[in-house]
C-alpha cells in the first residue's frame, strides 16, 4: 500500500563542523524513501515565508551557532505552533541560536558541553514502549556526549550517564539523549546525538532519527 506523500523542508547551514550539507543531503534522500517530498535550503529567510512553512508537514532545521533574525525565528516557531512538526538533532538543532532563548524554549533544551570531545558513551532507551524507540536496545557512541540544560516537561525515551572521566564533579549525572514534547499544536523531535554524518552509522541513532521525523509530521 502506497504511504501517503507528505512535504519537508530542511534549513541547513552554520558552523560547518557538523557537516550540514553532507547531513541534510543525507536525510533528504532518507525521507524522500518514505515518499516525502523534500525541500532544501541554504538560508534562514526560508522562514519569513510563512505560506510556503504552512504547506509543511516537516521542518528539519540542521544550523549550528548562527544568529537568526526576530522575524525568522517568528516565522519558524509561529509554523511550529501552529501544527507543523519539527526534528532535529545534536548541535544542529540543540545548539543554533544561542541569543534566542524563545527558540531554545521551542527544542526543550540547549548545548552547554561536551566534557572530553570525541569519547566513547552509552545511550539508554528508558521509555520502551515508545514507537520512536519500541524495540531498540542501550548502544554505544564514539562522538560527543552532551550536557546540555533541559526543560523538564520534555517526554524523555532515551538518556545517557556521565562518569568521572573528565569532570567528576558531574559523575553519575543522568542526561536526556531523546525526547519529544509539544510547542502549540506542533510536534518537537530531538536528538543529541548527530555530530557528524558518521554517526548516523550507528543504526539505533539512524532508525531513532528517521522514526522522530515521521512521528513529528504525522
Amino acid at each position: 500500500m502506497a504511504t501517503e506523500e507528505k512535504s519537508a523542508l530542511i534549513v541547513y547551514g552554520g558552523w560547518d563542523g557538523h557537516e550540514p550539507t553532507l547531513v541534510a543531503n543525507f536525510w533528504a534522500e532518507q525521507l524522500r524513501a518514505k515518499n516525502y517530498v523534500v525541500e532544501l535550503s541554504d538560508s534562514l529567510d526560508t522562514y519569513l515565508d510563512a505560506e510556503k512553512l504552512a504547506t509543511k508537514n516537516l521542518i528539519v532545521p540542521t544550523w549550528t551557532m548562527g544568529k537568526i533574525t526576530n522575524e525568522q525565528e517568528k516565522g519558524l516557531l509561529t509554523a511550529i505552533r501552529e501544527g507543523v512538526g519539527v526534528a532535529g538533532w545534536h548541535g544542529t538543532m540543540g545548539d543554533s541560536f544561542r541569543n534566542n532563548t524563545e527558540y531554545q524554549f521551542m527544542v526543550g533544551g540547549q548545548w552547554v558541553a561536551h566534557p572530553g570531545g570525541i569519547i566513547d558513551y552509552e545511550v539508554n532507551i528508558t521509555k520502551h514502549d515508545d514507537p520512536i524507540v519500541a524495540g531498540l536496545s542501550d548502544f554505544k557512541m564514539h562522538s560527543e556526549q552532551y550536557y546540555m540544560h533541559v526543560d523538564p516537561s520534555n517526554e524523555v525515551l532515551a538518556t545517557t550517564t556521565f562518569d568521572s572521566r573528565v569532570l567528576p564533579w558531574i559523575a553519575g549525572t543522568m542526561m536526556p539523549v531523546v525526547w519529544k514534547r509539544m510547542w502549540g499544536k506542533g510536534r518537537v523531535f530531538y536528538c543529541s546525538c548527530g555530530h557528524v554524518l558518521k554517526d548516523f552509522e550507528v543504526p539505533e541513532v539512524r532508525e531513532i532519527v528517521l522514526r522522530g521525523m515521521l512521528w513529528a509530521s504525522t
